[in-house]
């Protein structure tokens, strides 16, 4: 069994004693309930680095009121096993009391990166992940942090903390596992009905579109959208939160694709909200 890390200090500890060894350090945070997604970062962090460590904290700041923090999946033998059979080298697993023993009066703020696509539905979301993400980078001091592509805006906020706070760990954003019908892999997938579970690869089928019309010579982005917006609206049971084309860099608007743009969507089914993305590359 790999060695649960449970406070602060015995995590710095472990880190100290790997760090007198010389050995390279990767990080893989996480909110828990694993799945085949988190398993491909670890993967790729033993790949890269001599040592793999993994946070597993249900993070409640990142929750609004009326979201879904209490029905979150939550599975700690099934996570330790599952670490344990990939061979993580540690699990940081603390409590919310140990990460937050008062009320937080500094945050990280995140600007308008946070505020866009996901950050307009859910305010306060990405300041909240930005803060923790820091707390942990701080508290474990990795070499390497890796990050899934499904959560692109997420990513993108993390590299820009990184760059503008001068953290001294390396970003890795790695592709997003899908199923075999293109659903992409997220521990929220197990709130879903077999016929929401059915309709929900429209989120997939939708970007598909968008990046075959795309590389087919559609640049007008209010053409890509609208497009992505009637199968979404046309599929039973879809509620539809956003599809939109955006700057990779900046999630800002964009009036045609050049070069490359990033279209995300989000889809609520019943109480289940889910996101996807896909990189759209054109010449010319």
């Amino acid at each position: 069994m790999i060695p649960v890390l449970r406070t602060i200090p015995e995590a710095r500890r472990w880190v100290q004693a790997t760090r007198s060894t010389g050995k390279t350090l990767g990080l893989v945070p996480t909110l828990g309930y694993l799945h085949e997604g988190h398993l491909s970062l670890i993967r790729r962090s033993r790949q890269r680095c001599e040592r793999t460590l993994v946070s597993v904290f249900l993070n409640p700041t990142q929750f609004a009121p009326g979201e879904d923090f209490e029905r979150y999946p939550r599975d700690w033998e099934r996570d330790l096993a599952l670490l344990t059979a990939e061979n993580a080298d540690a699990v940081f697993h603390p409590e919310a009391a140990e990460m937050y023993p008062q009320t937080g009066l500094v945050s990280v703020c995140v600007g308008a990166l946070g505020e866009r696509l996901c950050g307009a539905s859910r305010p306060g979301h990405f300041q909240a992940v930005a803060t923790v993400v820091a707390k942990l980078f701080h508290i474990l001091q990795p070499d390497r942090a890796f990050f899934g592509q499904k959560d692109a805006q997420q990513a993108l906020i993390i590299r820009q903390m990184v760059r503008d706070l001068n953290f001294p760990v390396e970003i890795e954003v790695c592709p997003t596992v899908r199923e075999p019908d293109g659903l992409a892999r997220s521990s929220r997938n197990a709130y879903l009905s077999a016929e929401e579970r059915a309709h929900a690869t429209v989120l997939y089928r939708a970007l598909s579109l968008a990046e075959t019309l795309a590389r087919n010579g559609t640049r007008d982005v209010a053409v890509l959208e609208q497009r992505m917006r009637e199968l979404i609206q046309a599929t039973p049971g879809a509620a539809l939160d956003y599809a939109r084309v955006v700057d990779p860099e900046t999630l800002a608007d964009l009036r045609e694709v050049r070069g490359r743009a990033l279209a995300a969507v989000a889809v609520r089914f019943g109480k289940t909200r889910l996101i996807d993305n896909q990189w759209l590359v054109v010449s010319g």
